[in-house]
């Protein structure tokens, strides 16, 4: 692996950059004079998946070599915007299989950007072939996979980063340090966390052919194979119990994950959930359009709340988590947050840092989270100290897995209709057969579960 020579002199401009640093050690760097290029590959080179790899060519020298993806059409495009992208001006070389790609190329990094039900066995694969990873969140669908990926990163020695980047947002970083690290809040006691976004693709799309430049077979890999009815890429397939685990899987990770770090949490003590479809009830959607969760810790509750209808409790803070403690209480988002303390007192409020004027590029990209790519970078930049100094980054995949798990667990507890326990050494729910059953899936032939014990 490359030595990279890090220049502590050079860091991100602005104030709560420079915190991080100061917070995190490595974290807020630029790095500088390398030796040679990281070698880099993306599997899945959709939105977010594009957007990773931009922001890590935007830190870092490196060569992006290969791109893989199902979809030839959108595969072609992303090889042209890499190749206008990256210093050397090449297009990468281009797979419609990632295993064909991990064995043709030696790599440093490699970048999963797949849908929820290839992350676990795309993730396996790529650090058997000697490359860290950055893997988007949630990291499996099910809680064994979490388990495998974990054992896999531990066994292969490899880094492998969790693209749960709040923990990398300056905003969020100042809040732990100034507002809870502080003690301005006191003792916290209870904790609030939700998604109000009409974010749930209803709709009744008619089936039909699968069109030639798309690879619906590969696509599906492990999961259940339903009736093509349109490419489910751009979120489709999110709205769907096969690929992953709905708004809980995808929104609440974020916010839970935010939380257990900012506070010092493990694995919740036990976890209890109700929901359903309760008003969007006219289209193909399986997943849930309301549902509640409690993470319970000791004289803790950590409450998820998401509905894809109405209005959100506060304008303000839509997806948000709200910290409440015995001197204060802390709102905080992707875009800002809002300490406010009880009884007199100042009231403090952050907004998100943007970075357009160093990154302009930014202002072109289709589809870009300016508020999000300052902490992608930052997330990155830890991810790539980490594997120089290997170390663990800050969203290690154990805490990727504790926090993705524990969604699914909420999941579980859902359907079984009473609170589970998990207990992560044994690998069960605690004196319930029913609920250990589901912490894994069945794959479709002829893919094969992994199994953490033999990774």
């Amino acid at each position: 692996m490359n030595n990279f020579n890090i220049n502590r002199r050079q860091f991100i401009t602005g104030a709560s950059a420079t915190l991080a640093l100061s917070t995190f050690g490595a974290r807020g760097m630029d790095i500088i004079n390398p030796p040679s290029a990281y070698k880099v590959a993306l599997i899945g080179t959709g939105w977010y998946g594009k957007s990773d790899l931009f922001r890590l060519i935007q830190v870092a020298p490196l060569e992006v070599v290969a791109l893989c993806d199902v979809d030839k059409n959108m595969l072609n495009e992303a090889g042209k915007l890499v190749s206008q992208r990256q210093k050397s001006g090449k297009v990468p070389k281009l797979y419609t299989d990632y295993r064909k790609l991990l064995a043709d190329n030696q790599l440093d990094i490699v970048l999963v950007g797949t849908p929820d039900h290839w992350h676990t066995l795309q993730m396996i694969d790529a650090v058997k072939a000697g490359a860290n990873v950055y893997v988007q969140k949630p990291i499996s669908v099910d809680v064994i996979e979490g388990e495998a990926m974990v054992a896999a990163a531990r066994k292969y020695n490899k880094v492998v980063q969790v693209g749960t980047q709040r923990k990398s947002t300056p905003h969020l970083i100042d809040a732990k340090k100034n507002i809870v690290d502080a003690g301005l809040l006191g003792k916290i006691s209870h904790v609030e966390m939700c998604c109000y976004y009409h974010m749930r693709n209803n709709g009744n799309p008619p089936i039909q052919a699968v069109p030639e430049y798309f690879d619906y077979e590969m696509w599906t890999g492990p999961a259940p194979m339903r009736p093509y009815d349109g490419l489910p890429h751009i979120r489709w397939w999110r709205t769907f119990e096969e690929y992953g685990n709905g708004i809980m899987g995808d929104m609440c990770i974020h916010m839970f994950d935010t939380v257990r770090w900012m506070l010092k949490l493990g694995w919740p003590n036990k976890i209890s959930s109700t929901g359903g479809i309760y008003v969007q009830k006219d289209g193909k959607s399986n997943i849930p359009d309301t549902q509640s969760a409690i993470f319970e810790y000791d004289e803790l509750n950590c409450v998820w709340q998401h509905r894809s209808w109405g209005t959100p409790n506060n304008p303000d803070y839509p997806w948000s988590f709200t910290l409440y403690g015995e001197k204060g209480t802390l709102w905080a988002s992707t875009m800002s947050y809002d300490f406010i303390p009880q009884g007199k007192g100042e009231k403090i409020h952050k907004d998100v840092v943007f970075e357009k004027e160093k990154y302009p590029e930014d202002l072109k990209e289709e589809r870009i989270e300016l508020n999000a790519a300052p902490a992608t970078r930052l997330h990155m930049l830890d991810f790539l100290s980490a594997i120089e100094n290997k170390s663990r980054p800050v969203a290690d995949i154990q805490e990727g897995h504790i926090s993705t798990a524990s969604c699914i667990l909420a999941n579980i507890s859902m359907k079984v209709g009473r609170p589970v326990k998990y207990d992560p050494v044994k690998r069960e729910v605690v004196g319930d057969r029913e609920a250990t059953a589901l912490l894994a899936r069945q794959y479709r032939q002829p893919w094969k579960h992994p199994d953490p014990t033999r990774v």
